[in-house]
């Protein structure tokens, strides 16, 4: 089989015709945004190891092929998709249908933080641009997922934070985009019942990504005010526990999970 990447917002194929999709084999599929590097690299790793099909969804396309290096043709797509934009994350669920024929797991990861900046100095198009990637792109995914899993039933995983619960200083934007992710887990939850769609939420503290890592050299605000290097985690650790929430059979579900570095500065943060 032809391995198939798709440009980003290009309806068309770039690796030759496919073959059935009954060619495939009875694995289950997961779709993986922010696949390129991260907790999205780590968790699709994960659930490639762990037998599933996968669906690799990022703006760049290098970084996804270096996501999937070494995997096996067959089991994987690449499609290059800005999760803020309707008409790409329509492409992204049609090929995935399209060429897997179903849908079992989605993790909304994708998403960006913004630089701490006291909130009457905001840049609007700045909050806007957190609200559009964290919040817009996990409701267009979760609504297209929605129509492939009606079938068989789903779960979709929402990357949520600690910051959904409490926030660091200066955060306006991203605090309040993982408040929203919360909103949305509990919505897609009750309105999934009809569907056998459930959706978990995993909070995560420090995970060590490239992001992350200042927080253990350079330290971070405070509360009072200092800086204080603060302990990071195994990014596979989280990947493992995405793992977890993926295979809990769909008659059980963990609606809500944090996951940190147990020495993190999160109890009695704000």
């Amino acid at each position: 089989m032809t391995h198939v990447t798709i440009p980003m917002g290009d309806v068309t194929l770039d690796g030759g015709s496919m073959e059935s999709q009954q060619t495939f084999p009875a694995r289950k599929v997961a779709l993986v945004t922010g696949a390129g590097s991260g907790i999205g690299q780590a968790s699709a790793r994960a659930l490639y190891e762990a037998g599933y099909n996968l669906v690799l969804a990022g703006r760049r396309v290098d970084a996804l092929q270096e996501t999937a290096m070494g995997w096996e043709e067959s089991r994987f797509l690449i499609v290059a998709t800005d999760v803020s934009q309707v008409d790409e994350v329509q492409n992204l669920f049609v090929k995935t249908g399209e060429y897997f024929g179903r849908l079992d797991i989605l993790f909304n990861n994708a998403g960006i933080g913004s630089s701490p900046v006291p909130i009457d100095e905001i840049d609007p198009q700045i909050f806007k641009r957190v609200m559009d990637t964290n919040v817009m792109g996990s409701f267009l995914c979760s609504q297209q997922a929605w129509t492939l899993m009606k079938a068989t039933g789903g779960r979709i995983i929402n990357n949520g934070s600690i910051s959904a619960h409490s926030p660091r200083p200066l955060s306006a934007p991203y605090t309040t985009a993982k408040h929203a992710i919360t909103g949305l887990t509990k919505s897609l939850n009750l309105d999934g019942r009809t569907y056998n769609i459930s959706c978990s939420q995993i909070d995560i503290g420090n995970a060590s990504t490239p992001m992350t890592q200042r927080l253990a050299t350079d330290g971070a605000l405070q509360p009072n005010g200092t800086i204080v290097q603060e302990p990071i985690m195994s990014v596979e650790v989280v990947a493992n526990t995405i793992v977890y929430l993926a295979n809990l059979p769909l008659d059980v579900n963990v609606p809500f999970m944090t996951i940190m570095a147990t020495q993190m500065p999160f109890m009695g943060r704000g």
